[in-house]
């Protein structure tokens, strides 16, 4: 309900909730511009957190439930103590038994102190709600006494005072997780079957003098989140559920805010081994949080409209959501996402814990501190709050963590609409001079935790005066590869270049100074690769960063994991390039891009090795930053040194060389697939083929060099990470010809 003098509305578990009207969609991935673009924003709109994390009080336990309103920020959970930002476990703690208050703007305790607890088990709070005056906050969870004041599972508290209140007096018979409350009602959702003595099946309704209402939503599984209409006609429910008053609609439904009878249920809507944890509401909309309990189960959130109650939109990230909040157009949420790939997002990979999204579109926005998952279950963020103060807005956090932003921090965060105090990362740079005149600079986008278009500029030769400024889209899994290339060089004249990234209020550091000579004369080896059609062609050229830049024109970059050897010489073929070196244990390089199923292809590069664990060389696979689950379309040696190349075309279908190439010597190794089948060539020769497969396995994913799961190949080699050098690598998206190849072998001294 609306407080008419804060514009402030309390709800399940007390989160004051701007309610505003949705803003404008963020547009699509910005692309590189050109000198004259505008200077980026420090925040992408209509994001209006930054995500720089502010100084704040720590518990040591649990938060699981927060209010907020008047500049002040309640805290309920499982905890015994609070400590100063900073201080380590077991120092400089003062008593806060299961609750505290907070000054929103400081981050520090308020004298209000509450003790809840109870003469048996583990007393905990885990839902919090103000009344829409903000003078009484109500409290539920599990607990009998607040201060030494009998109460049974929810409880009463004067603000002003911070007192129990005695007029406020119903007995719960077991936990309560969920509290809304209007002028003259507190509805309740929990684990409960009885309420002042009467039946009640996990969701009830009271008086705010703790008389019980004729309000019904009888439920036949535990209850977790209620939510009041903002026009107070209906109650938005949410839990395990899978029946209401008898009629089927599992994890949601819309009741009468008056009998509790059903406005709206939903019946399939939700996957049976997923439930709803958390429930927000904006002017026009309501938001869920969902988790899920197995494979193919629903994590994500799910937008409904209010005058239909019907879906505005859904998000499919792995990782289970437990709460989420509205400000300004923007759903924030807390979640352990791990894998958002099926909406075009990150693959599966460490988890994510804080994520936003606009309230009328699921696609990500540029937003991400982070947590870890912490103590407990554990899942990292279990709740969030939102107040103003002294001119600032103030989004809080509560949850599992012991980490925010990497750094030391337990239980409670928050962040603020600025400033913004966030640099963006240091730009990754590569040169290369491949053409007599010109000078290519690549480089990786940069990340900034809370902006997605940067500004870049790129300074030559020592100069404080940028030589071209442009601007570019990056967010976390996705840093594209820009390329700006100055022509104001002559052959044999060497240049240097620096480039930093700004998100229009925080500059980084200018990257370290790169150096190139201007070619004399076109290399003949790369300009024969993109002659052929080369989509992906990675030199590497880089020293020390996570850049693999893409020499083919199509912008396909690659990131460097765990460090690499750089710069090996001697390279595999004549000229200023140089290879890398991979440890055969964990370093590997994938390509920035999600690429499409390619039916047909072409894999290049040449090899240095005196392995005998064998190793995957180059290939195809779903994933990025761990051993992907679905990968074929690759070449890897075996441990005697043969080798092999396979798709999956039902099964698993390979080719082998009969000889060995592990005797410390430069082979040049291609792999192709298309209608006249499989076929595998080094030093330029054909070496195994096959007419029977000319399909593969049809999934989008990454290209990968170095390593990735050979788990059910044929004669897999002891290590999935190949031990040598690479050099030159391409691919293709056509079979390249027998003659193509040869003439590439060829040029490996030109």
């Amino acid at each position: 309900m609306m407080n008419g003098s804060t514009g402030r509305r309390s709800g399940r578990r007390g989160r004051v909730r701007a309610v505003s009207a949705a803003l404008g969609l963020l547009a699509g991935a910005l692309t590189a511009t050109t000198v004259g673009a505008s200077p980026a924003a420090a925040l992408t709109p209509p994001v209006a957190i930054t995500a720089d994390d502010l100084s704040t009080w720590q518990t040591n336990g649990i938060v699981w439930s927060m209010a907020a309103g008047d500049g002040v920020v309640y805290a309920g959970g499982t905890f015994s103590r609070l400590r100063p930002p900073t201080a380590a476990p077991g120092t400089n703690e003062q008593p806060a038994v299961n609750f505290a208050a907070f000054d929103a703007a400081t981050g520090a305790p308020t004298d209000c102190s509450l003790s809840f607890t109870i003469s048996s088990g583990t007393a905990t709070v885990r839902a919090l709600a103000l009344s829409p005056d903000g003078e009484t906050l109500y409290a539920g969870g599990q607990f009998g006494a607040v201060n030494g004041v009998g109460v049974s599972n929810i409880a009463a508290i004067d603000t002003e005072t911070c007192t129990v209140s005695n007029t406020f007096k119903i007995g719960v018979s077991a936990t309560v997780r969920g509290l809304a409350v209007t002028d003259d009602t507190v509805y309740l959702a929990g684990d409960f079957t009885q309420v002042g003595g009467q039946s009640r099946s996990h969701f009830a309704a009271v008086t705010t003098g703790a008389s019980l209402l004729p309000f019904t939503a009888n439920a036949d599984e535990v209850a977790r989140a209620v939510e009041v209409t903002p026009d107070g006609q209906n109650v938005l429910l949410g839990g395990d559920f899978f029946r209401i008053n008898g009629t089927n609609t599992h994890a949601l439904a819309v009741v009468d805010a008056t009998t509790g009878q059903l406005t709206k249920s939903y019946p399939g809507f939700i996957h049976n081994n997923s439930t709803v944890q958390d429930i927000t509401t904006d002017a026009g909309g309501f938001y869920t949080a969902n988790e899920g309990t197995g494979g193919g189960v629903f994590d994500g959130r799910i937008a409904l409209n209010l005058s239909t109650f019907e879906q505005r939109w859904r998000d499919t990230c792995l990782g289970a959501t437990q709460a989420v909040l509205v400000h300004s157009g923007v759903l924030y949420s807390g979640s352990h996402a791990h894998d958002c790939s099926s909406m075009g997002a990150f693959p599966d990979q460490p988890r994510k814990h804080l994520l936003a999204q606009s309230v009328d579109d699921p696609k990500l926005l540029p937003w991400f501190p982070d947590t870890n998952d912490g103590i407990g279950e554990p899942v990292g963020p279990r709740v969030m709050a939102q107040t103003s103060s002294g001119g600032r807005h103030y989004l809080w956090v509560g949850g599992e963590f012991t980490t925010v932003n990497t750094k030391a921090q337990q239980g409670l965060t928050r962040f603020a609409d600025g400033p913004d105090t966030g640099v963006p990362w240091v730009p990754n740079v590569s040169l290369s001079t491949l053409t007599p005149g010109r000078i290519d600079v690549n480089w990786q986008t940069s990340f900034d935790t809370d902006d997605g278009e940067l500004t870049y500029r790129i300074y030559k030769d020592g100069s404080n005066t940028p030589i071209h400024t442009t601007t570019g889209y990056s967010v976390f899994w996705d840093r594209p590869q820009l390329t700006w290339t100055d022509t104001d060089v002559a052959p044999g004249e060497t240049h240097s270049y620096r480039i930093t990234a700004s998100d229009g209020t925080n500059t980084s550091a200018r990257s370290p100074a790169q150096s190139a000579t201007v070619a004399s004369a076109t290399e003949a080896y790369p300009a024969r690769v993109r002659a052929d059609g080369a989509s992906l062609y990675w030199r590497w050229d880089e020293g020390t960063s996570t850049f693999a830049h893409d020499s083919s024109g199509n912008l396909n970059n690659g990131f460097m994991r765990n460090g690499p050897a750089y710069r090996q010489t001697p390279a595999a073929v004549a000229g200023p390039s140089t290879a890398i070196g991979f440890n055969g244990t964990s370093q590997y390089a994938y390509s920035n891009r999600l690429n499409p199923h390619p039916a047909r292809f072409t894999v290049e590069t040449w090899i240095k090795t005196t392995t005998t664990q064998g190793g995957r060389i180059i290939g195809f696979g779903n994933l990025t930053q761990q051993n992907s689950t679905r990968h074929d379309k690759l070449v890897y040696m075996r441990n005697d040194g043969r080798l092999q190349f396979g798709v999956r075309s039902g099964s698993a279908r390979t080719i082998a060389t009969s000889g060995a190439y592990n005797d410390g010597q430069w082979h040049h190794v291609v792999a192709t697939q298309g209608p006249s089948g499989m076929a595998l060539y080094v030093d330029g020769q054909l070496r195994a083929s096959s007419i029977l497969y000319t399909t593969n396995d049809n999934y989008p994913g990454y290209w990968r060099v170095g390593g990735d799961n050979l788990s059910g190949w044929p004669n897999r080699p002891t290590s999935n990470f190949f031990a040598g050098q690479i050099d030159e690598t391409a691919v293709y998206p056509t079979a390249l010809s027998a003659s193509q190849i040869s003439a590439h072998y060829a040029l490996r001294n030109g």
